[in-house]
């Protein structure tokens, strides 16, 4: 399962130094200009897990295969982008690609870094962004609803899905995202978001870039956004993107020290990707032999015949159970034998629901 997540914001807040950063190369040009991405920059970064770098210890594994997330690096937004202005919908066509939003926005003031609106304010960029997400979304729905609406004159069927529309057009008139309008399985509307991608529907994650003397304790800035996040209900990562760009070409223990020094556990990439993980309720799992250790993503809820789809489509088709055993079990008890030997080994049938961090073994015939 790939996660695609798209990094977005105003023009010169850091977007394209957060992308060098988080995938530790230098594959977008950051410059102190606007719209210095021209193409999406992407690229896709191991999420780096320590439990599975234990499970390979133990297991002898040859090598470990990570989850992977893919970053999209989006061209800044302006006022009027849904209209044209900047560059436009092409790149909120690029969003409507993604899986995530990470809204970054500048929170620490330096005169020598221009801004595009003159001035450091975040709560207005994050206001201006989603104002153009949403706008986009309007006309969207506008061209649906007539095409729609005049399929419906001949079509009884499609009056309900007009009527949804319909309120689906008021939610967004007064400005409030389309992930926030009330829906369940079998709604009318539901063949909407499937057709149109809402940009609104997508969840956010709103990303403070700030200097390094506020990654342990936020300026007026940081709080402002996490005031504003709360009450959205999103999630909040804050990172300082130019110590991040400094940290990629560290060793693993350099780079353990320099975060030290400035008090903060764990680098940028660790901390956005587990947030990722969070907002769009997903977990790892993990296979363990003497050939390799490896993570897989999926929905938090799903039982283990869906999970061992993952892997490869005949371990749904032909699930027979799973050989199951818990993260810190294994580890405890030094592996699959250890486990076995102590009896904390299950065997889980289809309707088992998968945990964080379950080390398992499929079984199925096909």
């Amino acid at each position: 399962m790939s996660l695609g997540v798209g990094i977005v914001g105003m023009p010169n807040v850091g977007k394209s130094t957060l992308f060098n950063a988080l995938t530790r190369a230098q594959n977008a040009e950051a410059a102190n200009y606007p719209f210095c991405t021209i193409e999406p920059n992407k690229a896709s970064v191991p999420m780096t897990d320590r439990r599975l770098e234990k499970l390979a210890e133990i297991a002898k594994s040859e090598k470990i295969i990570h989850a992977t997330v893919d970053f999209i690096d989006i061209a800044g937004l302006v006022r009027g982008a849904s209209k044209g202005e900047g560059l436009g919908n092409k790149f909120l066509a690029n969003i409507r690609e993604s899986d995530a939003i990470i809204e970054v926005v500048r929170c620490f003031d330096d005169d020598d870094v221009v801004h595009v609106e003159g001035g450091i304010d975040p709560i207005r960029d994050i206001e201006i962004i989603e104002t153009e997400l949403l706008l986009a979304d309007i006309q969207s729905l506008e061209k649906r609803l007539d095409r729609i609406g005049r399929q419906a004159r001949a079509d009884k069927d499609l009056r309900k899905e007009v009527e949804s529309m319909e309120l689906l057009m008021k939610h967004l008139s007064d400005g409030a995202p389309a992930r926030t309008f009330p829906r369940g399985d079998g709604d009318a509307i539901l063949s909407t978001f499937t057709e149109l991608q809402f940009l609104t529907d997508k969840p956010v994650i709103y990303c403070a870039n700030t200097g390094e003397e506020n990654l342990s304790k936020d300026n007026n800035h940081i709080t402002r956004v996490r005031e504003y996040a709360a009450r959205k209900g999103c999630d909040v990562v804050v990172i300082c993107a130019r110590m991040e760009a400094e940290l990629a070409g560290l060793s693993d223990e350099e780079r353990e020290d320099f975060l030290k020094s400035y008090g903060v556990a764990e680098g940028g990439l660790d901390v956005t990707i587990r947030m990722a993980y969070h907002t769009l309720g997903l977990l790892s799992y993990f296979t363990a032999g003497p050939k390799e250790a490896r993570a897989w993503t999926i929905h938090r809820g799903w039982t283990a015949p869906k999970a061992a789809g993952v892997i490869h489509s005949d371990f749904e088709r032909g699930f027979i159970r799973a050989e199951v055993i818990a993260y810190d079990d294994y580890v405890r008890l030094n592996g699959e034998a250890g486990a076995k030997a102590a009896g904390v080994m299950r065997l889980e049938g289809k309707e088992y629901v998968m945990q964080d961090a379950d080390v398992v073994h499929f079984l199925f015939n096909v």
